[in-house]
């Protein structure tokens, strides 16, 4: 029997020989065709459908309400139109793209082929636990990789209906599904994997990709950060605040891609906060009774909240509740609206740390160049929104501010573009997937240079002193 407080070692065990059993695999079978991968993936998409009631139910249970029709639309949908997207692609992404020589290597004809990388890791977060296991996971399968998912441990019920899809569709040889604490996830991220994939935060992020360094496994960190947005002086606000909320109450906000605070003109703060209110009340009607907005996760999440929250406040901030200002959110209550912070500060946490859940800072400004200075002096962010009309504003903030991706009179659903890739900069991470990029992130690409029967390498061998190799670097010099 395992002794009690031990049970982490047993699964470090176990998920070593996974791991060398699925490299045992790679080795026998490196290249896996193309009618595997797509069945493979028509399998995956077959299991998802037939599970997406049982999925929907697991994560509502995990975070004590989660609105189903959040997971439907967030979770479910996406990954079934991100499997039939890269279906209809795979044959013409695995096909070896023909390059040019060039003058110096005449006589020889140059590819470059699609390896899979060989074995797999993903460590998925507890917010979106389904599309942020099985969207990389279509991704890597597409390349051809066998894949190891380490879920979170905030999602235990979730995870085991993950599991069984996954075990009706994989064998443990392809596909294996690890669960444990911080420590099982400490030794996950020290094995061997020829690639290692992590959405979280970035501090964790920073530890993941310090422990791959020592197997110099390649990372892709897909973090978070504080994505802003900004509203220009023109803009109706009604129009700029029903584009934004939605991807600040997905979810409750607790989305790495939710804005994170607001740019907003000072004279135009009051109009801000009223039109949110009114918006928000209109999508989320008799709020206590309403069964579209989702709670946080659990009572740790709900009390850092309450303590960020409490910090600000502390400091001179001023609140504005979505609803009504007299509701006061507390750690016992994990069913929060919008909670609008005024006069807030940088030596607040609400504007050191990202949110990741119903709290929405509002900083003022007095003309843009002010606004992006602001997000110029700050990391960058994984996402960034602008509220604007105006061509040259548009163009303006697209050249001059860097995040890993943008939206305009628009959050949050750049994320569901199937043919576009997705990924942060700085701070906020590093490498993309979705697309053909997530196929390339799997994937290793190889030239292949062949030469046949015409040889013309003798013109760049030695002896060097021969007058036609002279003249030959002469013209290629000149």
């Amino acid at each position: 029997m395992t002794e009690p407080g031990s049970q982490w070692l047993e699964t470090v065990k176990e998920m070593r020989e996974t791991f060398d059993a699925q490299k045992e695999q790679v080795s026998r079978c490196p290249f896996l065709e193309y009618s595997y991968r797509r069945d493979a993936l028509l399998r995956l998409r077959q299991a998802i459908k037939q599970k997406s009631s049982a999925l929907q139910q697991a994560l509502s249970d995990d975070y004590g309400y989660r609105a189903p029709v959040d997971t439907e639309i967030a979770d479910i949908l996406p990954l079934l139109h991100q499997i039939d997207y890269t279906r209809r692609r795979l044959k013409r992404w695995m096909q070896p793209q023909k390059r040019r020589p060039g003058i110096t290597l005449l006589g020889t004809k140059l590819v470059v082929r699609f390896q899979p990388k060989g074995v797999v890791g993903i460590i998925v977060p507890w917010n979106f636990p389904i599309m942020l296991a099985l969207s990389p996971l279509i991704c890597a399968l597409a390349a051809g990789n066998r894949v190891m998912l380490k879920l979170s441990e905030f999602t235990p019920n979730t995870n085991r209906v993950l599991r069984a899809l996954i075990a009706e569709v994989f064998s443990p040889n392809e596909v294996a599904v690890v669960e444990g604490e911080v420590e099982v996830s400490r030794r996950f991220s020290e094995l061997e994997f020829d690639h290692l994939f992590f959405t979280g935060s970035t501090q964790v992020g920073r530890q993941v990709m310090l422990a791959a360094a020592d197997n110099l496994t390649p990372v892709t960190l897909e973090l978070g950060g504080k994505s802003p947005v900004i509203i220009d002086d023109q803009i109706d606000m009604d129009v700029a605040v029903s584009r934004l909320i939605y991807g600040k109450c997905l979810n409750a906000g607790q989305i790495c891609v939710a804005p994170d605070y607001v740019l907003c003109p000072e004279h135009r703060q009051e109009a801000f906060i009223h039109a949110y209110q009114r918006a928000f009340r209109a999508m989320y009607p008799d709020f206590e009774a309403n069964s579209d907005y989702s709670q946080i996760i659990n009572q740790t999440q709900a009390m850092r909240l309450e303590e960020t929250l409490k910090d600000s406040l502390d400091k001179g901030a001023r609140r504005w509740c979505a609803l009504d200002q007299q509701t006061v959110p507390t750690a016992e209550n994990q069913r929060w609206p919008t909670q609008l912070l005024t006069q807030v500060t940088d030596d607040m946490r609400v504007m050191q740390e990202e949110i990741f859940g119903p709290l929405l800072p509002i900083v003022t400004y007095q003309d843009l160049s002010e606004a992006l200075s602001y997000i110029q002096a700050r990391p960058r962010p994984l996402a960034l929104y602008l509220m604007s009309n105006d061509a040259e504003i548009r163009t303006q903030v697209t050249t001059q501010l860097h995040a890993g991706g943008m939206g305009i009179n628009e959050t949050l659903f750049h994320v569901a573009a199937e043919d576009a890739p997705f990924g942060g900069i700085g701070d906020s991470g590093m490498g993309h997937y979705h697309g053909v990029e997530g196929f390339y992130t799997f994937s290793h690409s190889k030239t292949v240079l062949t030469r046949d029967k015409w040889d013309t390498s003798f013109l760049v061998k030695p002896p060097y002193n021969r007058w036609y190799k002279r003249l030959m670097r002469w013209w290629l010099m000149r």
